[in-house]
């Protein structure tokens, strides 16, 4: 696969810190939220994740919440934060190219504020500080107290989104340049299924015109339509080519000509090349084995999904509903629970425009770009919460992870012993990644290599000066 570059750029981070119970998850969900069209059901992931790229006037760019942030006093000592925070919050801000403190106008400058206002300060980082808690005008004025900080004050309601718009546009105003890659190279999205799942039949839909042929008879399509098709305007306008492909039939049922040979070559073909893969299914049938096989190649070439499930007009004819649906496929599709399902109907336009959602979310997580900090920080939660695997006395030990690659994403961690690693444990921080960073529908591959402590913390310097320097 050709790699790209993120739409947002690197280094379009804006990190929202501070003390406990100032609102900063509600500043996230409030940012979020208000940006993202489609909200999707993967186990592990909710809307309140700590990480998520969303748009904001016009621009892209990954929103961090440093909800893991403890600002307790540690026991006897005199220093407010315990020096495992202050190392976090240094990490917080360390790959940023904005930070938002957050505060509370009602309870005033507490001293802990002024930690971390100090330590923001520090950084370098351009920042901001968003007096939340203003939910009325008369309480605008608290937040002059937080102005002898020498940074910019918005008085903000994060619950109520009063004063967000100015607060957004410092944010994004700070932002390095983005580059607009995707009209020189169009991202490629395949739509894929069986025979007769309704993939012509989408795409007209989507497109709203009869640019490919439809019909009832399966197999129609014998050879890949690309169809050019863009969602969004101006710089940050995503570009994009469907691919429409022929049925793909399981060999038993195939003819020995020529033609359907050519047609599962190309179509098999058509998703080795694709950017995002679009597989349609049949509601009432649910998946089938020919599914899976088809789910197995889109597993096996390293591509991003979203699942379609369609003709669900006809499904809630006979009383389904997405909430029993949904786990249902999930169990029976538990190798692909990355991938976000959005239920629609090519006849009636049920949820068509969810899907394009959907493909410009996924699209998106396919080249996210993890913070290093980020990333590690989120690799000592995990291996914190379970304890890692022991073999013959010896227990795995996780240095160090660092993003090598995108599309597909590439993770490589830095362990004692590569051989400690068990499936499980390696499945459990996959999700722990997923869960920090989103990544909906995207691939995630995690490489293991042998170093020992002191290389791993070599090695970590040795990045870390880097990107001072």
């Amino acid at each position: 696969m050709n790699e790209t570059t993120p739409a947002r750029g690197p280094g379009r981070v804006v990190a929202i810190v501070g003390r406990p119970n100032v609102g900063k998850s509600a500043l996230f969900n409030r940012i979020a939220k208000a940006r993202i069209a489609i909200v999707f059901d993967q186990p592990g992931v909710t809307r309140d994740r700590v990480a998520r790229e969303v748009e904001a006037n016009g621009q892209r760019f990954l929103l961090v919440d440093t909800g893991g942030l403890a600002f307790d006093r540690t026991p006897g000592s005199e220093d407010p934060l315990a020096a495992e925070t202050r190392q976090q919050a240094a990490v917080a801000v360390s790959d940023a190219a904005v930070c938002l403190v957050v505060v509370d106008v009602r309870a005033g400058v507490t001293p802990l504020d002024e930690e971390v206002l100090k330590r923001v300060r520090e950084s370098g980082v351009p920042c901001a500080i968003a007096a939340n808690k203003c939910d009325r005008p008369e309480d605008d004025p608290l937040a002059d107290e937080f102005a002898r900080f020498g940074m910019p004050v918005f008085p903000v309601s994060a619950e109520h989104g009063r004063g967000m718009a100015a607060l957004v546009q410092f944010a994004t105003g700070k932002l390095p340049p983005a580059e607009e890659v995707t009209k020189m190279r169009p991202l490629r999205v395949a739509v894929v299924g069986r025979p007769n799942a309704g993939k012509s039949s989408y795409i007209n839909r989507l497109l709203n015109a009869e640019r490919v042929i439809v019909s009832d008879i399966p197999g129609t399509t014998r050879d890949c339509v690309d169809v050019p098709f863009t969602i969004g305007k101006g710089p940050t306008a995503r570009h994009y080519t469907l691919v429409d492909t022929a049925g793909m039939k399981k060999h038993t049922q195939m003819s020995k000509t020529s033609v359907d040979n050519f047609s599962l070559f190309r179509s098999e073909k058509a998703i080795e090349e694709a950017d995002v893969v679009l597989l349609v299914l049949e509601s009432e049938l649910g998946p089938t084995k020919q599914d899976m096989r088809i789910v197995g190649k889109i597993i096996d070439a390293h591509r991003a999904c979203v699942i379609l499930m369609n003709k669900w007009d006809l499904a809630l004819e006979k009383g389904m509903t997405e909430t029993k649906a949904t786990p249902v496929l999930r169990q029976m599709m538990p190798f692909i629970s990355y991938a976000p399902v959005v239920y629609c109907s090519a006849k009636t336009g049920y949820n068509i425009r969810r899907t394009v959602d959907a493909i410009d979310a996924v699209a998106s997580s396919v080249q996210t770009q993890m913070p290093t900090g980020v990333l590690n920080r989120t690799l000592v939660e995990a291996t914190k919460r379970t304890l890692a695997p022991m073999k013959n006395g010896k227990r795995l030990k996780v240095y160090y992870g660092l993003q090598v690659g995108t599309d597909p994403l590439t993770v490589r961690l830095f362990v004692n012993d590569p051989k400690l690693v068990t499936p499980a444990y390696l499945t459990y921080l996959e999700k722990a990644i997923r869960a920090r960073f989103g990544l909906e529908g995207a691939p995630l591959r995690i490489f293991l290599k042998a170093r020992s402590r002191k290389d791993g913390a070599a090695l970590g310097a040795e990045i870390a000066a880097k990107k001072n320097g």
